[in-house]
């Protein structure tokens, strides 16, 4: 186990490598780099607050993806803590050509938000185009963490596999909701909604009497 774990960790580095900025970045793809590993995350929001605003029938799953990628950052905190892998820099493969903190960084609560959050909107048809936009920005924002020396790729993967996992989770509560727990409240409202005009009142009143 201790030779295969080395053997990753060999294989992270060089990857690491092969992609980063390191000690001599080239000095227009850094600033591209810095401003997708810093801000690229914001239009996700700004993607996710549109499709609230415009698409009124979708509100209700758009919140239900922002309460899972709340989920999603304290998971992921929660075991780069718990994991507490060094960082590239602070290994000296490379200067933080962002100002970063030096807490664990597998695996990486961007990745893992931003790729949920599209993963989740992937699943919608309606709302696919949104998710393939978010999913190209995760992509991006992955390779630009690593660029700048903040991640490793194997941090960006595990961010990834993460965010199918939640993924996953939150399929399998919205087809429960959707066969249990709808259909009861469809039910339950069912006799009210279709009950006719004036059928609420008790008793018939009487008819009259024809004598002969």
């Amino acid at each position: 186990m201790g030779a295969y774990d080395a053997r990753m960790q060999a294989l992270n580095i060089s990857l690491f490598q092969w992609l980063a900025a390191g000690h001599t970045p080239h000095p227009q793809l850094l600033w591209i780099a810095s401003v997708i590993a810093e801000g690229a995350s914001w239009a996700c929001v700004a993607i996710m607050g549109w499709v609230a605003w415009r698409r009124p029938p979708q509100r209700a799953y758009a919140m239900g993806t922002l309460v899972a990628a709340g989920v999603t950052a304290l998971i992921a905190h929660a075991l780069a803590d718990a994991i507490n892998l060094p960082r590239p820099f602070a290994l000296g493969l490379s200067p933080p050509h962002i100002v970063h903190g030096a807490r664990g960084s597998l695996p990486s609560a961007h990745a893992s938000v931003m790729f949920t959050v599209a993963l989740i909107f992937c699943m919608r048809s309606s709302l696919r185009g949104a998710g393939l936009a978010m999913l190209a920005i995760a992509v991006f924002t992955g390779w630009a963490r690593v660029y700048v020396g903040v991640h490793f790729p194997f941090d960006i993967v595990a961010g990834l596999i993460l965010a199918v996992a939640i993924t996953a989770v939150f399929w399998a509560l919205v087809r429960l909701s959707q066969r249990f727990i709808i259909p009861r409240l469809v039910r339950d409202d069912a006799p009210t909604a279709l009950r006719p005009k004036g059928s609420e009142k008790q008793g018939v009143a009487p008819t009259a009497v024809r004598h002969a």
